[in-house]
């Protein structure tokens, strides 16, 4: 019963298939047409007519879904506009119902029409593609790296900013090879920013995009980085709030940002909870020094007329010490190390000058301070390089002996 079934079939296929045969052979116009339109068609008679058509056939071929998808390629290179734009349509409309497992073969065929597309010179055409597959998390990558690399900005705009499909070495290449600054605002706001991403950003000097950066809490900070945004931050109000509030900041570079912002940010510090208690109620002591500070700070006053009246009125303390370096108010951490350690500001200014760990350790020695301030010391006001700073021996003790200390100090002109 089945084999007789088929057989009809087959047979009704073969006549059908003879009858387009002979539409085919008359080779005119109209009836090239018909067959171009009717999905009954044969796929090898579709294919054909991609092929030798004229305008009219060939767009109806572009859009018939029963146009085998060997046929994209040669379409996808047609002279006329509207064949590869219709091809398009028909080709995204399809490409989520595919995947490279179940469908290789027909899969590499439309992924491989649609990189040809990608570079298409209507714009009209890439900018299909690029609303389409800009939402799309499973869009062919190598077909999104071309639009992302577009240098109509509608075009590769979109897909920067919110096509997932690209990946972290497809936004690096772009980034080293920007041609405008959008480019690169695109990419930091997008809703997950990686750590290298946002160094790349970072790296471009481009201050809207580092701004969209700071605001965006997708983006993910190193360390490294976003030490390096708090310190640019006094010179960039507009990031104060938004870095207050980033969950990678550590109370250590909360400390920092206390030297700088206003009153409001300085409340949003002092309220989060997610720091252990201890740094809380640092910061919480930090911000009321600050807050202090400001108040008794009389305009035009220099640093060393403060230092010195903090000195007489007998205030100049080693939180306030440690508060300053934190803030970089250097001058004042100068002239306050003097007074610790009883020398001439402009030897302490000399030790700092040298960009050497060991003089700041003999100045830090002699002033009592505690060798985590030391270790504070020489990276914020000597800037010396992490791979050069000395750290304290046993968490604690200072990393010279009492010789090594003397030496130094005699150095400078500095005796017991």
């Amino acid at each position: 019963m089945f084999s007789f079934i088929k057989k009809f079939q087959d047979n009704r296929r073969q006549k059908l298939y003879d009858a387009q045969k002979r539409q085919l052979a008359t080779g005119e116009a109209k009836n090239w047409l018909v067959l171009a339109r009717d999905e009954q068609t044969n796929p090898e008679i579709l294919y054909y007519l991609a092929g030798k058509g004229d305008a009219d056939v060939r767009r109806a071929v572009a859009h018939n879904k029963s146009t085998p998808l060997q046929a994209a390629s040669l379409l996808a290179e047609d002279r006329d506009g509207d064949v590869r734009l219709l091809l398009a349509e028909r080709l995204l409309k399809l490409l989520p119902s595919l995947t490279p497992e179940r469908h290789s073969q027909i899969y590499a065929f439309t992924v491989q029409a649609l990189g040809m597309l990608a570079q298409d010179e209507m714009l009209q055409i890439r900018r299909a593609l690029t609303t389409s597959l800009s939402d799309y998390a499973l869009a062919p990558p190598q077909v999104v790296v071309r639009l992302a690399n577009d240098l109509a900005r509608e075009v590769a705009e979109p897909i920067l900013r919110f096509c997932v499909a690209l990946k972290d070495e497809d936004l690096l290449d772009v980034i080293s090879g920007y041609s405008a600054p959008w480019v690169v605002v695109a990419i930091a706001n997008r809703g997950s920013v990686s750590p290298p991403v946002v160094d790349a950003v970072m790296g471009t000097g481009e201050a809207e995009a580092t701004t969209a950066l700071v605001k965006n809490p997708g983006a993910r900070f190193s360390l490294e980085a976003l030490q390096t945004i708090v310190e640019r931050a006094k010179d960039h109000p507009e990031w104060h709030q938004p870095v207050a509030m980033r969950k990678e900041l550590s109370s250590e570079l909360a400390r920092q940002m206390i030297g700088f912002v206003d009153k409001a940010v300085l409340d949003v510090l002092e309220k989060r909870s997610d720091f252990e208690p201890a740094a809380r109620k640092q910061i919480s002591e930090m911000v009321g020094r600050r807050l202090s500070y400001l108040h008794d700070m009389p305009e035009g006053e220099t640093a060393e007329h403060r230092a010195i009246r903090y000195i007489k009125d007998g205030k100049m303390t080693q939180d306030v010490l440690a508060d300053a370096l934190a803030w970089h108010e250097n001058d004042f951490v100068i002239f306050g190390l003097a007074h610790f350690a009883k020398v001439h500001p402009q030897i302490v200014k000399r030790m700092v000058e040298t960009v050497t760990p060991k003089p700041l350790v003999a100045l830090c020695w002699r002033a009592q301070l505690p060798m985590r301030f030391c270790t504070d010391l020489q990276q914020r006001l000597a800037k010396i390089p992490l791979k050069d700073v000395m750290y304290a021996k046993g968490g604690t003790e200072y990393p010279m002996t009492p010789d090594e200390i003397k030496w130094q100090l005699e150095f400078f002109g500095i005796a017991d």
